[in-house]
């Protein structure tokens, strides 16, 4: 949808659906979209060029780490930055999971993606590091999250489990996280990349990024699917165990054109944001 047909950016009934999707308790047999695969199977081919389609992923990417360590930094319950276990729910090609992988204080690092063509070009891609091939370093897995087996055993659970860029092309938010909570460790991090849905976010990432600049393709975005960051929390105030203690943070990002992107405390509310909670231990 371009922006030249949105013609109702606060289209009510299109928000409370969306409000109550991210509310609700319901089950869903899977979270993959047809048309959301069909799209980015298309990008494929361009997914590891730094000035192709994925650009601004790739410049984000310092940012994702940086906000990972920042929530590891949390007191009272740091958690050491030794051994970590990832999994990387919606990995793409493989931008953030080949970083995670290389990290010292990385053990495992297992990324998923519905597509089996943004897979193959990941596998592709980590062929050409040997440190990426050792064993058990990195795995990656055309199934989504719904298609793991979910942890019996505390050993089989994660220290990290994230979701960059993704939650904003799921069509049920809600089931979708609460399938993603059993593979969090008591103590780890659910650590996710997202953009608020409000007038700014329509602007820049919809009219100039997608039909004016051409930051990234045409059909990226979806503004009706944007979640704004007091509807997670929401969200997890329904949960029990999560975010005690100081175990939860948002903070915002912004894309300036020619320096790239930049943390922005209060972004959160407008724009692109991180955010992260912690089951509590």
């Amino acid at each position: 949808m371009i922006a030249t047909r949105l013609s109702a950016p606060g289209s009510f009934s299109r928000l409370a659906r969306r409000f109550h999707a991210l509310r609700s308790y319901a089950t869903s047999s899977s979270s993959v979209n047809p048309t959301e695969v069909s799209h980015f199977n298309a990008l494929a081919s361009t997914w590891w060029d730094p000035y192709g389609s994925s650009r601004l992923l790739h410049l984000m990417n310092p940012l994702r780490h940086d906000f990972i360590s920042s929530c590891h930094a949390l007191k009272p319950h740091s958690t050491p930055q030794q051994g970590l276990r990832y999994l990387d729910i919606g990995c793409g090609g493989g931008i953030f999971a080949e970083s995670a992988a290389r990290l010292p204080s990385t053990a495992t690092v297992t990324a998923i993606d519905p597509s089996m063509d943004v897979i193959e070009v990941a596998k592709q891609h980590a062929r050409k590091d040997p440190i990426l091939q050792e064993p058990g370093r990195l795995e990656y897995l055309n199934k989504a999250i719904e298609d793991l087996d979910v942890p019996q055993l505390p050993g089989e659970q994660y220290d990290v489990v994230s979701l960059f860029e993704v939650i904003e092309h799921i069509n049920t938010p809600a089931p979708f996280l609460k399938s993603c909570l059993p593979f969090i460790k008591p103590g780890g991090w659910l650590v996710l990349s997202t953009i608020a849905r409000t007038w700014t976010s329509w602007l820049t990432t919809k009219v100039v990024a997608e039909d004016v600049v051409g930051l990234v393709p045409r059909g990226t975005h979806d503004w009706s699917k944007y979640i704004n960051q007091h509807e997670i929390r929401a969200f997890f105030e329904a949960q029990q165990g999560w975010g005690a203690n100081g175990g939860l943070k948002a903070l915002g990002c912004v894309y300036v054109p020619g320096i790239g992107w930049r943390m922005v405390a209060g972004g959160e509310h407008w724009g692109n944001y991180f955010f992260g909670i912690r089951r509590d231990p």
